[in-house]
């Protein structure tokens, strides 16, 4: 293990609006559609897109599990677009954010979504990549597409670690 340990927290959306939205239906209250066989968790969270001729995309990504403890370096950010992560499952997963600092990443905040929980990351806001733990996971993205560079990456020159809180996965 590094000699740079985080713990992983809980998300919740108060912990987590200075870097986004949390994706949790248990957020708003649903609304019927379809004749009432279908109900609507609306609004859940904004994907902005910045740039001439950008659009919103949806991806699928079938992702590989990560060992935990985690150990990582690498972060990234998309300057020109929101990113959404949305998981297929309701088998948690790990999120690490950074604040921005003149430009570089500062120090990682660790975070562990409840079942179901997704999140939208804010134009700009670093990063580390997508971490399903235990098991394979699918996941749908939603993001920017179109001209110009929406990808900005930074390697910590000493790794950190994260760690599960008590009762986590």
């Amino acid at each position: 293990m590094s000699g740079r340990t985080l713990a992983a927290h809980l998300l919740t959306a108060e912990a987590f609006r200075p870097f986004g939205t949390v994706i949790d239906k248990a957020a708003v209250a649903p609304r019927p559609m379809n004749a009432g066989r279908a109900r609507r968790f609306h609004d859940l969270a904004a994907v902005p897109v910045l740039g001439a001729e950008s659009t919103v995309v949806i991806g699928h990504v079938e992702a590989e599990p990560y060992p935990v403890p985690l150990v990582f370096s690498l972060v990234e950010r998309h300057p020109l677009g929101a990113q959404a992560f949305v998981p297929l499952d309701a088998s948690p997963f790990l999120v690490v954010v950074c604040p921005d600092e003149g430009g570089r990443p500062g120090r990682p905040q660790a975070f562990l979504t409840a079942p179901g929980q997704g999140v939208c990351y804010d134009a700009g806001t670093w990063h580390g990549v997508l971490t399903p733990i235990g098991a394979a996971q699918d996941f749908l993205v939603i993001d920017r597409g179109g001209p110009g560079v929406n990808l900005e990456e930074y390697v910590y020159e000493e790794p950190w670690t994260v760690t599960l809180p008590e009762g986590g996965a």
